[in-house]
């Protein structure tokens, strides 16, 4: 049985393969990666694919390219004791009070 990421052969209409600018954080995401990988050696990108596959099937479909990534780096970074969920948690709460904050429904 495939799971919820294996779409492989499952219609998904036009690919854009037009070259766009990135966002500065997705720029942020791409780096932060590849020095948790080449430079603190704390993930594999194996690790990144395992936490991006093992998203619940909605956060899958919603999210972006970046924001699973973000996610997935997230997860196993907790996984691996470097951030504490609790802590993770209360930062994102912090944030959400901002008044800039934009935050979707």
């Amino acid at each position: 049985m495939r799971s919820h990421h294996d779409m492989g052969g499952e219609p998904a209409g036009p690919v854009n393969m037009a070259e766009h600018d990135y966002d500065p954080w997705e720029k942020r995401i791409d780096a932060m990666f590849s020095l948790l990988v080449q430079e603190k050696r704390l993930m594999r990108v194996d690790e990144l694919r395992r936490g991006i596959e093992s998203l619940e099937p909605n956060a899958y479909e919603t999210l972006t390219y970046y924001e699973r990534w973000i996610a997935s780096i997230g997860k196993i970074l907790v996984e691996k004791g470097v951030l504490d969920q609790a802590e993770v948690d209360a930062r994102i709460a912090e944030i959400e009070q901002r008044p800039d904050a934009e935050l979707e429904a």
